[in-house]
């Protein structure tokens, strides 16, 4: 029985600490889901004015409604979905009622779509404030030759074409005939593995307490 001592102690250890590692990502997945109803939650919510100075962490995804007037200095962002394929962003300059000038992304066009034509005009433009995190070390330059950017970087489109550090993105389409679908803010880009760490974790133990019943096994077999 002594030769039984160590291995159990370790099997039990081992399989508690594994079962804990699940648990505590249980509650992270519970944290995480909160954190994602409550930005769904105010995605939708009442569109509010443009505020006088708006902040990428306190007014992220804050619903907004401005008039004003939609220019025709454009950004094309190459970008991709899931069911269409290749896109483009389009992001334009607002100058708004008030004189201000913001960034808006109207939406996407498809791949051979871009060069065409879009008229500006005045505009009521319904859509979320938003600074995305879409950089990173693999992210090419803008190509400016066949203007096309990789990623929306907020500062440095601002600094491009001359507007505040501020960007809204439509959910609802303008009233522009810009054939441009709108591709609107939501909560799905936001990682969320915590169910599938906790599944890991949990496997983990079971196979550690396999393994620890057949060495147990394994060693009481020797000793008869």
């Amino acid at each position: 029985m002594k030769r039984l001592i160590a291995p159990l102690i370790f099997g039990a250890v081992g399989t508690a600490i594994l079962l804990w590692l699940g648990f505590w990502q249980v509650e992270r997945l519970q944290w995480k889901q909160a954190i994602l109803a409550d930005i769904d939650a105010r995605i939708v919510a009442a569109p509010v004015g443009l505020p006088d100075s708006a902040d990428p962490t306190e007014h992220r995804y804050l619903p907004v409604e401005v008039a004003g007037e939609v220019l025709e200095e454009e950004i094309r962002v190459l970008a991709s979905l899931r069911t269409v394929g290749p896109v483009y962003r389009i992001i334009r300059v607002v100058e708004t009622d008030d004189g201000r000038r913001i960034l808006a992304d109207m939406g996407y066009v498809r791949d051979g779509q871009q060069g065409n034509d879009r008229p500006g005009g005045r505009s009521v433009l319904l859509g979320n404030l938003y600074w995305p995190d879409e950089l990173n070390n693999s992210t090419p330059e803008p190509d400016e030759a066949a203007e096309i950017w990789f990623a929306r970087d907020v500062p440095i489109m601002a600094e491009a074409l001359e507007t505040e550090e501020v960007m809204i993105v439509l959910r609802e389409p303008s009233d522009l005939n810009m054939a441009v679908t709108p591709f609107p803010v939501d909560s799905s880009a936001i990682p969320n593995d915590h169910l599938s760490y906790a599944v890991t974790w949990f496997l983990l133990a079971i196979t550690w307490m396999g393994m620890t019943l057949f060495l147990v096994w394994r060693i009481s077999k020797r000793t008869i």
